[in-house]
């Protein structure tokens, strides 16, 4: 096995871990109609390295396994983020990049929200989609301060997205 894929393996279960540690110690605000779910925060990692959106995938997966919806938030939540993590890898503007997971969390999840618990659709849509967006500003402070360290880069084995503009 090359060390390439090694390493890709070894820092994608250090992601995954990342995601439902953060997930399951802020559980009581990680599930349900008011989410703030700061693991999203390891979404705009794709931004720097696409294939990081596995590791993040797998993580969403196995944190949402604990979730009171169940099988069908596993699915579906995990889609959101599949989604949000596919459109990421493309962006050029970080900015940018923290409009999909609003929309995609907001949508899939209050969809979720309106079909399994009765809640009203789009309080459930706007309400999910708040809290990911206070997640996504938070992030986005914390990636354009984390920039200047060039480390960083380094760190996550950044392949693109390097001298990203804001």
């Amino acid at each position: 096995m090359n060390n390439n894929l090694v390493r890709s393996i070894a820092s994608n279960g250090i992601v995954a871990s990342m995601y439902v540690i953060l997930t399951l110690v802020t559980y009581p605000i990680s599930f349900e109609g008011i989410q703030l779910r700061f693991a999203e925060i390891l979404v705009l990692l794709c931004f720097f390295r696409k294939d990081y959106t596995l590791g993040i995938c797998l993580g969403c997966a196995l944190a949402n396994i604990a979730s009171p919806l169940g099988l069908l938030d596993t699915l579906f939540g995990t889609l959101a983020t599949l989604l949000s993590c596919l459109c990421i890898m493309f962006c050029k503007h970080l900015l940018l990049a923290i409009v999909f997971p609003v929309l995609f969390n907001g949508i899939v999840v209050g969809l979720e929200l309106y079909f399994l618990l009765n809640e009203p659709l789009l309080i459930s849509i706007i309400s999910v989609a708040l809290g990911e967006l206070v997640v996504m500003i938070v992030g986005y402070f914390i990636y354009l301060s984390i920039k200047k360290r060039k480390d960083f880069f380094l760190l996550i084995g950044a392949s693109q997205n390097i001298n990203f503009k804001f």
